[in-house]
């Protein structure tokens, strides 16, 4: 019971996963299928930000002191980049340099992006959500199929132009 008490967020992640999937794989309303999409994709962002906790760490951000020439008050290059390169290596070698922990900016930069995707993606089926039941009267997809079963039992070939403004407008 600790270890599920530890790893808290991940369960919270895995069962917001879930109810969106479900959602989405149960649900025959569009709008219900859309939410449940929304659900899912926010869940994944949790995901990815929990990951990219680090314990501890701080963002990666260069302070001037009295140890480092650079910082964000200088944005100019480094000198003597030899200099540089070889102060880099020892910072990189186990046991030598700064035990300073940071936090990886980038799946929070990516997680930004995917925010946005989600939001277009979002967005779109709300868009062709509005269209679907201005066609169809209705966005429960049972109701869809089966109009679109009448209106294929009528004899209308699927080569065929529609004879009716109902696809067309």
């Amino acid at each position: 019971m600790d270890y599920l008490f530890s790893h808290f967020n991940y369960v919270v992640v895995i069962i917001l996963m879930m109810t969106g999937l479900y959602v989405v794989f149960a649900s025959r309303n569009l709008i219900k299928k859309l939410v449940g999409l929304s659900v899912f994709q926010t869940s994944v962002f949790l995901f990815y930000i929990t990951l990219a906790k680090v314990s501890g760490g701080q963002p990666p951000i260069l302070v001037k002191d009295s140890s480092s020439p650079t910082g964000y008050d200088d944005h100019s290059a480094y000198i003597d980049t030899v200099q540089l390169a070889a102060s880099g290596v020892n910072y990189a070698l186990p046991g030598q340099g700064s035990e300073i922990l940071y936090s990886n900016p980038l799946p929070h930069v990516l997680i930004l992006t995917a925010i946005v995707v989600g939001v277009a993606t979002l967005a779109i089926g709300l868009a062709l959500s509005v269209r679907i039941r201005e066609v169809y009267q209705t966005i429960e997809m049972d109701e869809i199929s089966a109009q679109d079963f009448q209106y294929n039992l009528e004899g209308i070939d699927a080569s065929d132009q529609p004879t009716d403004d109902r696809l067309t407008t």
